[in-house]
């Protein structure tokens, strides 16, 4: 029986080994700077650096010279939506449009945006998470400078139609940009197919290693030109400066080239764990709500509200057990988690919600006991709660006349 199980992938993965048997020569043996042009050292480092481009590029049907890398996807949003929007800013272009169900690292830099005034427009989404492509088309105006739109989402799953959203902002001539850190190497991505000018993603979502991330930027149809956000040394094009990472760039490299290769098999086992905890609960436990699409939706995520149970104290009641009531960013506030409430979902049964991430690693056995850990669970908090005794008991909660304090 395993003694911890990990199912907060959608926070962090482990570093798959090979990804870390890629990195190690690079921290001490091939240590050179890659923008040193003058040595071996160096050469042997920019090498390597252009390899990881390669690699990265094969998993996003892109070419290697569109690849900047980054510290992060945060790093990579903000540069994206805020070094976008600036340098359109140029053309007369001031209207950002992005959902209310964006991660904070595409909703800070927007409001960041709006304070030196930039227009955004904040898209709704319907109760499976999904915005509605009409509402996008008139939200559209020529004075529009930027979409960014998640492809999939960090506490939801919910996949996001990309490729629509990336024709239309095609034939309105408005750049594209989507945050994948969820979606890039679990579902397929192709941004010439999709209409992608830019997206976002990060090594530690896909088992690489913390610290490093990539933007990609469209070169061609349209070209795509961003102000850069910090300065000093003009490196990546001109678009982020700073030393490079050289053995967290060869992890990214690696990692993504492993997705590439297993992306399809990988998908189906880990959809068919998620399928099969999915499956145990609905049967097994009542009052359980799922939360998000069941149809568009990423493989590893489950959502799901167990109602009459705080989410924090079930996490508390399983603590060999990694799980998320949220998003890894703002799991040390109190308040229900705003996606949850863009889909509607009242305060008290947001704050019932817990957040299944499967992984590369995660095994049947491990599902099998996470369920019976839950189903314990559940059952003891339950017991303790007055309110589900009264809905056993056959009383309708919404027809109760409440007294105030």
């Amino acid at each position: 029986m395993p003694s911890r199980i990990y199912l907060d992938n959608a926070a962090t993965t482990p570093v798959d080994p090979q990804v870390l048997e890629s990195m190690l020569p690079y921290f001490n043996e091939i240590y050179g700077n890659a923008s040193s042009k003058n040595h071996s050292f160096g050469w042997d480092a920019e090498q390597a650096v252009e390899q990881a481009r390669e690699q990265i590029a094969n998993l996003l049907g892109a070419s290697a010279k569109e690849i900047i890398f980054t510290s992060g996807a945060t790093e990579a949003n903000n540069l994206a939506v805020i070094g976008g929007a600036l340098y359109q800013k140029h053309n007369g272009k001031t209207h950002i449009i992005t959902t209310k169900i964006e991660h904070k690292a595409v909703l800070d830099p927007c409001h960041y945006l709006k304070s030196i005034g930039f227009d955004v427009t904040y898209l709704s989404v319907n109760k499976e998470g999904l915005i509605d492509l009409n509402e996008l088309k008139q939200a559209i105006r020529k004075e529009t400078a930027l979409i960014s739109i998640i492809a999939g989402n960090n506490e939801l799953g919910t996949l996001q139609p990309i490729a629509e959203i990336g024709k239309m902002a095609k034939e309105a001539n408005v750049w594209f940009h989507t945050d994948a850190t969820q979606a890039v190497g679990k579902v397929p991505i192709d941004v010439i197919k999709d209409n992608i000018d830019l997206l976002s993603l990060s090594g530690h979502k896909i088992y690489g290693p913390k610290g490093i991330g990539a933007l990609y930027v469209r070169r061609k149809n349209p070209r795509i030109r961003l102000e850069a956000v910090q300065h000093g040394g003009g490196h990546e094009r001109g678009m982020r400066s700073g030393t490079l990472n050289v053995p967290g760039i060869v992890g990214l490299g690696k990692a993504a080239s492993l997705c590439h290769a297993n992306l399809a098999e990988e998908s189906k086992k880990i959809s068919s764990l998620r399928d099969y905890l999915e499956e145990k609960i609905m049967q097994n436990i009542d009052h359980v709500t799922i939360n998000g699409s069941t149809k568009h939706r990423l493989p590893n995520i489950l959502n799901i509200s167990f109602a009459f149970v705080e989410g924090e104290s079930l996490m508390m009641g399983m603590p060999d057990i990694a799980v998320s009531s949220g998003s890894a960013c703002t799991s040390a506030s109190l308040e229900p988690s705003y996606v949850l409430h863009a889909l509607g979902i009242s305060d008290d049964l947001a704050h019932c919600s817990i957040r299944f991430s499967l992984g590369r690693f995660t095994t049947k056995q491990e599902i099998e006991t996470t369920f019976a850990t839950l189903q314990k669970t559940v059952s003891r908090l339950r017991e303790m709660s007055p309110l589900y005794d009264m809905v056993k008991s056959g009383i309708d909660l919404s027809s109760i006349q409440w007294k105030g304090h």
